[in-house]
């Protein structure tokens, strides 16, 4: 028997063969040209048939996969056109005389060692997009094939790493599960194995990859990352249990579906997603959340290389208000700087970018952008219920400044006879120590509090939780973010508004019963939450322990 840990990103406990996948491995031929023109031509005819295949793709993701995952091809096709991109492979050929080939291999490699660099998970996950298109314009100007599996029956494939469109080519109804060497949990292979529903395994190393596994019987559980090659009858007994473990409780989850989001004692609660794009909304509906709690506009910011028109923000945002019929759509405006840069807003490096020029700073120092988005969310407002939310908040001036271009904004739609929800709900992020000490002024100028619990962390332990090292002093069940949750939820109740959590705490179902004694209104997790969280909450009597959890969290703590 044998055993490997890695990282389950897509959980189910599947017993299967396993299979490699297999790619052509012809070596990249480098040479020089003396023709660049016809060597640019070659490059633009892979490139119009790249686009052509991942078109076919889409519509196969669309048909196995759902929206997010089609959104991935189409996202590739943009990719190619990119006109950064396109520039710097034709600028190469013309300056380098090298072949299409070459140009497309350096210029890849240089596109995605950047996206790797970032600090943003996001885009260190678009590194592996710019790797795949590569990939294919190479294999197009080449003749090489896409590579796959050579197996007929049902498996568990094990890779390096698999791209988008690797992935989707394979034959769903062969795959068992997926094991990567590489990967993250934000990887397009983990992405779309949680979609399709198939169990999955990343980090695994390459100790996977030993050729002597190949066609081994291997058992994978998604949740824990556990890996057993051959396992003898203890092991087997042990995972099998398991498997049925699961599966009950994939069971008893189902029937949370159209249930209320109520305590048992019957207290309310407002159980919401957060998401990135609108092709989130798919795993929304399908896990049945209420309303969406968090949709962070930037990924339109993020995913162009130029800033998105008002239309283009229009359609994104009109499209999720639409889709989720009537329920809340809490969209956060403008969120970059820190972790999240942008190339084209050209912002000052800083030596700590996380105390500098981010978020709602940029925007009141960038009114057109600002009022361009503003624009585009009033404007989505008339297709459903938004709500528009302003991420790191410090001070009340910052909400009036806010609220006076908001108004501006509504003028000129007004007087275009543009149609808008005149109610439209204004909510602020509590991401700060400042925003909690003054939460009571503040409480009075907008229609609701969100926490975000990952940089209320950091600022109040000063702790970078982007940094190395730092992991145990980064703690976010600390007793003061903790006292801090209930004066933010404290100060809301007495100015009649509502409070509630989208960052990551939220889904941290060890904390569930304390954040409603504190009382929390709402918690937005991500959407594979949803379900698991409903049940706990649909367990709690929140007059039961909340005193005592009150007076623990009002008492000084020996171990601080």
């Amino acid at each position: 028997m044998i055993a490997i840990q890695g990282l389950g990103v897509s959980a189910g406990i599947v017993e299967g063969p396993l299979q490699f996948y297999k790619r052509d491995e012809k070596e990249l031929v480098r040479k020089n040209i003396t023709d660049t023109e016809a060597e640019k031509k070659r490059y633009e005819d892979a490139k119009a048939v790249a686009i052509e295949q991942l078109e076919a793709l889409r519509e196969k993701a669309l048909t196995e996969a759902g929206e997010e995952a089609a959104l991935l091809f189409e996202t590739h096709q943009m990719m190619l056109e990119d006109l950064d991109f396109v520039e710097a492979i034709t600028g190469e050929i013309d300056d380098e005389k090298v072949n299409a080939e070459a140009a497309v291999d350096d210029c890849g490699k240089q596109f995605a060692e950047m996206f790797a660099a970032m600090d943003d998970e996001y885009m260190q996950a678009r590194s592996a997009d710019v790797r795949d298109i590569s990939t294919r314009l190479i294999n197009i100007l080449s003749g090489k094939s896409a590579g796959g599996v050579t197996h007929t029956t049902p498996a568990i494939i094990a890779a390096d790493d698999l791209t988008p469109s690797e992935t989707v080519q394979l034959d769903k109804k062969l795959i068992l599960g997926f094991v990567m060497a590489a990967g993250s949990g934000n990887s397009h292979t983990a992405i779309l194995a949680r979609t399709m529903g198939i169990p999955a395994i990343v980090g695994a190393t390459k100790e996977i990859l030993k050729p002597e596994y190949e066609g081994r019987t291997m058992f994978i559980d998604g949740r824990s990352g556990k890996i057993i090659i051959d396992p003898d009858d203890a092991a087997r007994k042990r995972l099998e249990e398991q498997q049925e473990r699961e599966r009950a409780m994939r069971r008893i989850l189902e029937r949370m579906k159209g249930q209320d989001d109520v305590t048992a004692d019957g207290k309310e609660i407002k159980l919401y997603c957060n998401i990135g794009s609108p092709a989130d909304v798919d795993a929304v509906l399908s896990n049945d959340a209420r309303g969406i709690g968090l949709f962070r506009s930037e990924f339109l910011y993020l995913e162009t290389s130029d800033y998105p028109t008002e239309d283009a923000q229009f359609e994104a945002y009109k499209t999720v208000a639409q889709r989720m019929n009537g329920q809340r759509v809490i969209i956060r405006t403008l969120d970059i700087g820190a972790d999240k840069q942008v190339g084209y807003f050209d912002l000052l490096k800083e030596e700590n970018p996380a105390m500098g020029m981010r978020a709602i700073r940029i925007c009141l120092t960038r009114p057109e952008v600002f009022k361009t988005q503003l624009r585009a969310l009033y404007r989505a407002s008339a297709y459903g219920k938004i709500a528009i939310m302003f991420p790191m908040i410090t001070s009340v001036w910052e909400v009036r400044e806010i609220k006076r271009i908001c108004a501006a904004v509504r003028a000129e739609l007004r007087a275009e006879g543009v149609q808008f929800n005149e109610e439209t709900e204004l909510g602020i992020m509590i991401e700060t120590p400042a925003a909690v000490m003054v939460s009571d002024r503040l409480a009075h100028e907008v229609d609701f509090f969100s926490v975000g619990t990952n940089d209320l962390t950091q600022y109040t332990l000063a702790v970078d939780r982007q940094g190395q090292n730092l992991e145990k002093f980064f703690d976010a069940h600390h007793t003061a973010v903790l006292r801090m949750l209930k004066i933010i939820a404290d100060n809301a109740h007495k100015a009649g508004i509502w409070a509630g959590i989208c960052g990551e705490l939220a889904s941290d179902a060890t904390l569930t019963e304390t954040f409603l004694a504190i009382g929390i209104d709402e918690l937005s997790v991500s959407p594979s939450a949803v379900l698991p969280m409903r049940s706990a909450i649909r367990a709690i009597d929140t007059q039961k322990n909340r005193h005592e959890i009150l007076d623990e969290l009002a008492a000084d703590s020996a171990a601080e």
